[in-house]
């Protein structure tokens, strides 16, 4: 048996972490090169992972919902090179072999290389991994071994059993959050699988009639305190861990309001005949089959606001002590996911005719809602739009996104009592608000690029004059 590690890569620009969502494969399973294992969280999105090599899987090091460091081994595949070693008939001595054969490969890895994602890199692999920490005894020991039958007895004291039990990651874990020995829980699961229902009936302080085993003692002990997970139902506070993408933004968020001193300035005008020309290209031709809104008008309009006031799109190295102008706009689009804020942004996006800027929206939009963006989409933005509106908001204070100069919040777009052409009328009313950086913004371009933005929306014609 060889033995190749798979470690976690980074595969963002710094990440030091990053959280296991899913595993897609299970000891025993044979996976090929290229083939997707394992999807994780880093501090900006949900990942996919392949797997650099051929083989069997050895063994899962982390279960589901474990947060990991970067280069540390999360998978082990049998590539070949020989059959399994038996195990010892001794009993007293199995669990030592076991261990060292599962290393023993490491030190053996004949190529300075190790393959990952495309565009990622991970350090060449160590010298010899580091032995996992095992909270139990000789049942910790038996589970290292994986496939290999080792020395039930040693485990739950009822006979030779073949192998580990089986349970699935998420199982696993939770028995070590309980104090449950696995090889003491009856599975009543399909092919004598372990399930949470086992697992919790192992743990529950049930009274004396539960003889199945007489006392994996203390178990009433370590009962005690599972119970707290029970009782957050009832408790009047819950508690979150910070990670993944609330981690990374907050952290954002943070370092930039006490870095770069904010201006925000507003505008309240009527956008009836933006909303008009909505409908009407609806029904062109050249935007069948494409999403439609207001938002795209109103990121039409920023664009060309950008092009008019090229200064608004820049950012400040305070290494160089540089303001770096910025000739190309990269727009990225505030959205809000089940994992959090994520600042997703089209490249190019001055580049776009109306139709491509409407399906580079819809793209961003749904891989955005499905948890799909990748950390490259994230990077690089040079002007943030985020749209306050569609929660009913009138306008706000936004925080600039590093790196940026300037970001523009949308409220909502409401009918209201408006002076048009000398009447008060119906008409639809918004407000925008512009948040920019003061070390590279002053008062007067900020208020020139806000006043461009309304002025388009007011009279979208103006699209086709400056454009």
């Amino acid at each position: 048996m060889t033995i190749r590690e798979f470690k976690m890569p980074d595969v963002g620009e710094g990440l030091t972490e990053a959280e296991i969502l899913k595993w897609y494969v299970q000891p025993g399973d044979t996976v090929t090169d290229g083939q997707v294992v394992i999807e994780v969280e880093t501090a900006k999105a949900a990942v996919e992972l392949p797997i650099p090599f051929d083989g069997t899987v050895h063994e899962l090091l982390f279960p589901e919902g474990t947060t990991v460091d970067v280069g540390q081994v999360i998978i082990s595949v049998d590539v070949g090179g020989g059959a399994e070693p038996e195990a010892p008939a001794a009993p007293a001595v199995a669990a030592a072999p076991v261990q060292e054969t599962v290393a023993e490969p490491e030190a053996a890895e004949p190529e300075g290389r190790q393959p990952v994602l495309v565009g990622y890199g991970v350090a060449a692999s160590s010298t010899k991994r580091r032995a996992r920490r095992t909270p139990g005894a000789p049942a910790q020991a038996a589970e290292v071994a994986a496939p290999a039958p080792v020395v039930p007895e040693q485990l739950n004291g009822h006979g030779p059993v073949a192998g580990r039990p089986l349970a699935k990651p998420p199982v696993r874990k939770l028995a070590k959050d309980l104090g449950v020995d696995l090889a003491t829980v009856t599975p009543t699961g399909p092919d004598g699988i372990i399930t949470r229902e086992d697992v919790h009936a192992a743990a529950a302080p049930a009274p004396a009639p539960v003889v199945e085993a007489p006392a994996p003692v203390a178990a009433p002990a370590p009962a005690a305190a599972p119970a707290a997970p029970a009782m957050a139902s009832d408790a009047r506070e819950t508690r979150v861990p910070i990670k993944g993408v609330r981690k990374a933004t907050a952290a954002a968020m943070v370092g930039s309001a006490f870095t770069a001193p904010h201006v925000t300035e507003f505008v309240t005008f009527d956008i009836t005949r933006t909303m008009k020309l909505v409908e009407e290209l609806k029904s062109d031709k050249d935007m069948a089959g494409l999403r439609v809104n207001p938002l795209l008008l109103i990121a039409k309009a920023v664009l060309v606001a950008v092009k008019r006031n090229p200064e608004i799109n820049a950012a400040w190295d305070e290494a160089a002590q540089e303001i770096v102008l910025k000739h190309y706009v990269n727009l990225g689009i505030a959205a809000a996911t089940p994992r959090g804020l994520i600042v997703p942004n089209i490249k190019d996006a001055h580049a776009q005719t109306l139709p491509e800027l409407s399906r580079s929206l819809s793209e961003l939009v749904a891989t955005a809602r499905e948890g799909r963006t990748t950390p490259a989409a994230m990077q690089g933005g040079t002007f943030t739009i985020t749209n306050v509106g569609v929660f009913g908001v009138d306008t706000g204070t936004p925080i600039l996104n590093p790196g940026e100069s300037a970001i523009l919040a949308v409220g909502a777009i409401k009918l209201q009592p408006w002076v048009h052409k000398g009447k008060v009328k119906p008409r639809q009313v918004t407000t925008l608000a512009l948040s920019f950086d003061h070390r590279l913004v002053d008062g007067e371009l900020g208020s020139k690029f806000l006043a461009d933005v309304a002025a388009i929306l007011e009279n979208p014609k103006r699209l086709i004059t400056w454009a």
